[in-house]
């Protein structure tokens, strides 16, 4: 059962010196101080501080600072490292670690999986600590009453995995890689297979547990409803520290489908996109057909390069079923019995990862088999790209072997959503969403690669949504723009804010200058406050 809520407010116990003393002496360093690490113990219900704060002497602090940096440009000698690492397994020593932190002027990176695309979730410039949630991963699963108490520091893996152990007919409709942690990902919309039937992850929550910047352990009720509309969607480290999510499971059919197919572009692949371009957003809310667009070897002996188009899509019915639709709206598309797979739902997840369908248990790997550099851009279409800018994108593509596009296709349930119901904007209009993606192996690629992606990006800027040109948040991007101190006003944020989240960013200003006047927590693009007189 997930743990009972904690007081709100944790209270000063008084310690004997010679019990303080022994319980920080195995994490005293000079990268903290002693201030902290009494502070910290004074607030909390236990004497293992040793347990609970791992700093630079200690044995375990590089392994667990390495498990979930999730992007190898993040993992070197040039990139700043925490004073201290909190590990907490209770809600109170997320608290303390707050109320610390705040009292000595520390800043504060929160970690549950550590896909964050720029490295924010475990990086600063500013003297820092993370709070990394690892141990925070209770799931308490009501099947009867459709709901989920999960802790931040749950994988979308362990989630799946949790709910197919009590039903084979509900699901959740949040991302596709099981290793990314659901505190973040949930706070910043969440997409997946199932989002164009039921909305983003978070349109399905509920309830929420956040610690705030007074170190106050608030829900729903408590926090109100302009907090608890911010942290859906608007990224929950510009208020505090998301503990918990309570969520709305979402019924799946026994039998699901998944279709895969590939074409190059000499087998007619341009053609196919302009006609999925045309009917994206409005093919049947069950149905999901993404495309993954990657460079591959030619078929000639000359061992040229093409560009590869994989069909890889989702049905919620049986083959049966759908047979009729593909026919008539991608008859080029091969209709064989092998292309076809029926499965549950869970079996689905492990395919669409490109996972084997009977390796149940991967889901419940926290870390990635295989870890690379790799840079990232999004992009929102409005209107079908002609052929002629596609075939101008393959030319840029096929300069980068390892350049990979994945479009996903909206409309469905998400058109149905309001833009401003919470703070992910990207709804009704939109015919689909372009991931950037580059991927390497050797640090000194860095620069090339990064470049790639800005030059891509640029090519694409007539071709994409306009006036802001919008982006995901869960897909963070840095060249966007970045709040330069903590005094960053709201026009210079407006660089990037406007483009994660249009008309909402004003009222998320608003929310954070109400929770967070003294902007607390921050990072390089985080809510800003608003000058007095502007609320």
């Amino acid at each position: 059962m997930l743990r009972e809520m904690e007081i709100s407010h944790v209270k000063l116990v008084p310690v004997l010196l010679f019990i303080l003393l022994n319980s920080v002496w195995c994490t005293t360093s000079n990268s903290i101080s002693e201030s902290f690490l009494q502070c910290f113990s004074s607030h909390i219900h236990s004497k293992s501080t040793c347990k609970i704060i791992l700093t630079r002497k200690s044995s375990s602090y590089s392994s667990v600072l390495h498990s979930s940096i999730q992007n190898l440009r993040f993992l070197n000698t040039s990139t700043p490292q925490p004073e201290a690492i909190i590990t907490p397994f209770r809600y109170s020593h997320v608290q303390a670690a707050v109320i610390c932190s705040k009292k000595e002027g520390i800043q504060i990176r929160t970690r549950s999986g550590g896909h964050d695309y720029e490295g924010l979730s475990y990086v600063s410039k500013s003297p820092f600590i993370i709070i990394d949630l690892f141990k925070l991963r209770s799931i308490d699963i009501d099947i009867k009453n459709e709901r989920a108490w999960v802790e931040s520091g749950v994988t979308l893996g362990e989630l799946y995995y949790a709910i197919a152990q009590k039903s084979k007919v509900y699901g959740f409709p949040a991302g596709i890689c099981p290793t990314i942690g659901v505190g973040g990902h949930i706070s910043g919309g969440g997409f997946g297979t199932l989002f164009r039937k039921y909305g983003l992850a978070a349109d399905n929550v509920r309830d929420a547990k956040i610690v705030d910047v007074n170190g106050r352990v608030l829900d729903r009720k408590s926090m109100g409803e302009e907090l608890f509309w911010a942290i859906r969607g608007g990224g929950g480290s510009s208020f505090g520290v998301i503990l918990a999510w309570k969520l709305e499971l979402v019924p799946v059919p026994p039998s699901v489908t998944v279709y895969t197919e590939s074409k190059t572009i000499q087998q007619g692949a341009t053609k196919l996109i302009s006609r999925w371009q045309a009917i994206a957003d409005r093919i049947p809310e069950g149905n999901f057909l993404r495309l993954v667009i990657q460079v591959a070897n030619g078929a000639s002996k000359n061992g040229g390069k093409t560009i590869q188009v994989i069909f890889n899509f989702l049905f919620l019915e049986t083959v049966e079923k759908l047979l009729p639709w593909m026919k008539e709206n991608f008859p080029e598309l091969s209709v064989e019995q092998t292309k076809f797979a029926e499965m549950s739902w869970i079996e689905s997840v492990l395919s669409m990862a490109d996972i084997q369908r009977n390796k149940t248990e991967v889901l419940l790997q926290r870390t990635q088999q295989s870890k690379r550099f790799f840079k990232a851009k999004s992009d929102y279409v409005t209107k079908p790209i002609s052929e002629v800018g596609l075939e101008g994108l393959w030319h840029i593509m096929l300069q980068l072997d390892t350049s990979l596009l994945i479009l996903s296709p909206f409309g469905g349930r998400m058109s149905e959503i309001s833009d401003s119901e919470t703070p992910f904007p990207h709804r009704k209009g939109n015919l689909y969403e372009i991931q950037y993606y580059v991927s390497w192996d050797d640090d000194k690629e860095t620069e090339k690669h990064i470049s790639w992606t800005r030059r891509v990006y640029g090519y694409m800027a007539a071709y994409v949504s306009k006036s802001p040109r919008a982006a995901y948040l869960n897909y963070r991007d840095l060249d966007l723009g970045m709040n330069k101190d903590a005094n960053t006003s709201y026009a210079q944020a407006s660089l990037w804010g406007l483009s994660y989240f249009k008309n909402n960013f004003r009222r998320l200003a608003q929310v954070k200058t109400l929770v967070d006047p003294g902007n607390f927590f921050r990072n390089e693009q985080s809510i800003p406050v608003l000058p007095s007189g502007e609320k």
